[in-house]
């Protein structure tokens, strides 16, 4: 709050007299103010939070007086007036430093939550400090949103040491505290954390359900340490916790993200014969879906007959991953199929199931099929996603359609799919290779509009315009491409620094020559990883 100036307490009370002379007095001292007013009333609490900002002009009878009168509920009332988390702070470490005020449960409460959310954590630690110093202890909701504050601060530390501090002083903490908590270090690949928690909560005898494991297998499972989660499993079964659909799906998932694909079935098969719950259609999709990553389409086939001799009704999901594992397998009469095996289960195709047989049309070659499923997808009001392009795209570019490629590039365009460089880049590419360079750079610049150029789409065009003798044009590239924090490759750096020699520039050859690349073994693998991560899209989306 800002002042023109600080005035001095006899102007103020002239300034405020007419409005409550009759509800209060102040005088001047030599030693300070001196307030006499009734002891409750709006007007008392802003005569205290006025007095409060004008605490310089404070003196020992003034502070003598506010012992005397102010409560515990007046700190709270004045907090909220003041409506500033750090004003409110300040007020109250007035309070308790000066005037040795105890605090109420309720302002401590108002005021950690908003000192929180201000990101004030620091001073919120100092108030919680005070707090437990006062005897007070938080309930189970102040408990919860502390903790989650404080992690989300990355402040685990303090987390941490309010939930054993509370353990130690008996306070029943509600089991949502703790898988909030948990699913915070998690998401904070702080693993290991967890999993001493949960532990320690065990051997605590703490109140713990099923949810706060699987929360925990979740995060095991996803970083690849499924032997953990077993162990875990193990833990939960001999402390009397059982486990759920939920555990066993995050289970399945978690083999097959480590191609342990046989070992889900065999547990799918044991969770069967358990006869504790039946697995669901997750559960078969999951294991389903992992051999058809691993092109094991005769195991994933089978599993499909078994789940429906067992009354378990596949849907769209199931499909999709059948459909697309025999695409990728080049088995496309067996992905049609599986396409009309879907409707006869009453499941519609998706933008997903189509999309991937468009794809399984193009790698046989078969690209007039694929374009004619397009079209019938418009037709039926089936939205495109970027997938659906990018395979037709590059389909077209390999089979030297560069027109009918620039022409799906224009409708995306006018389209509002969010889309990516991987879709521009062949086109670019296959507009370089036939000399087209203008063409090429049209459609860098079309694309810029929607996304940005990546490390591929800079090589092309580096190599295209030195393959064309536009020098000024590829070391300009260059320069663009190092400054949006793209590395060039080994294949890149020779490729310019040979044609710039021969162009009679070897100061600049010189100096592509030292710009550090990454090694073309890495490159190779990322764009292997890239590959495989599009078309695992392909399937998700």
């Amino acid at each position: 709050m800002a002042y023109p100036k600080l005035m001095t307490f006899a102007s103020f009370t002239a300034f405020r007299a007419s409005h409550y002379r009759s509800l209060t007095q102040v005088r001047a001292s030599d030693k300070g103010l001196i307030v006499t007013t009734p002891h409750s009333g709006p007007w008392f609490l802003k005569i205290v939070s006025t007095l409060f900002l004008l605490s310089n002009y404070l003196g020992d009878r003034s502070l003598g007086y506010f012992r005397q009168h102010l409560t515990p509920s007046h700190v709270l009332e004045v907090v909220r007036r003041l409506n500033s988390p750090s004003l409110g702070f300040k007020f109250f470490q007035f309070t308790r430093e000066r005037l040795n005020m105890c605090h109420s449960f309720w302002t401590y409460n108002m005021l950690l939550r908003s000192l929180c959310q201000s990101g004030l954590h620091n001073s919120a630690k100092l108030l919680y400090d005070a707090m437990r110093s006062d005897g007070q202890l938080p309930d189970s909701r102040l408990l919860g949103f502390l903790v989650s504050s404080f992690a989300l601060a990355d402040r685990f530390d303090v987390s941490k040491e309010l939930l054993d501090e509370a353990q130690l002083n008996g306070v029943q903490v509600n089991v949502i505290v703790y898988n909030n908590f948990l699913n915070l270090l998690i998401n904070h690949n702080k693993l290991g954390d967890a999993v001493c928690l949960v532990r320690e909560l065990i051997r605590s005898h703490s109140h713990l359900e099923t949810v706060t494991f699987n929360i925990l297998i979740r995060g095991l499972s996803t970083a690849r340490e499924v032997d953990v989660a077993f162990e875990l499993l193990s833990d939960m079964r001999s402390f009397g916790y059982s486990p759920d659909i939920v555990t066993y799906n995050t289970l399945f998932h978690g083999l097959c993200g480590i191609d342990q694909v046989d070992r889900a079935r065999g547990l799918l098969r044991e969770v069967c014969l358990k006869c504790e719950f039946p697995p669901n259609v997750v559960s078969y999709t999951t294991v389903i879906s992992g051999y058809c990553r691993l092109s094991k389409m005769k195991e994933a086939s089978s599993l499909l007959d078994e789940m429906a001799k067992s009354g378990i009704k596949p849907n769209a999901f199931t499909f999709n991953a059948l459909v697309d594992g025999f695409v990728k397998a080049g088995d496309m009469a067996s992905a049609l199929g599986m396409h009309k095996k879907m409707i006869f289960y009453g499941c519609h195709p998706n933008v997903v199931t189509l999309t991937s047989l468009i794809d399984g049309y193009c790698r046989v070659g078969w690209v007039n099929h694929g374009l004619d499923l397009w079209h019938e997808m418009n037709a039926r009001n089936i939205p495109s996603n970027v997938y659906t392009f990018s395979v037709l795209i590059s389909a077209l570019c390999k089979s030297n359609r560069l027109q009918e490629a620039r022409e799906l590039l224009k409708l995306l365009k006018q389209s509002d799919i969010v889309t990516q460089s991987f879709v521009y880049n062949p086109v670019i590419d296959g507009y370089c290779k036939s000399g087209n360079i203008d063409e090429a750079n049209a459609i860098v610049a079309e694309m810029e509009e929607k996304c940005r150029p990546d490390k591929l789409t800079f090589t092309i065009l580096i190599i295209g315009h030195c393959m064309k003798g536009r020098m000024a044009e590829a070391i300009g590239i260059f320069y663009k491409m190092l400054a949006s924090g793209c590395s060039p490759d080994d294949i890149t750096i020779r490729t310019l620094s040979s044609c710039l020699l021969k162009a009679g520039m070897p100061g600049e050859a010189a100096r592509v020559k030292e710009t550090p690349f990454e090694n073309q073994s890495t490159i190779l693998k990322k764009s292997y990883h890239d590959s495989i991560n599009a078309n695992k899209s392909i399937s998700v989306h």
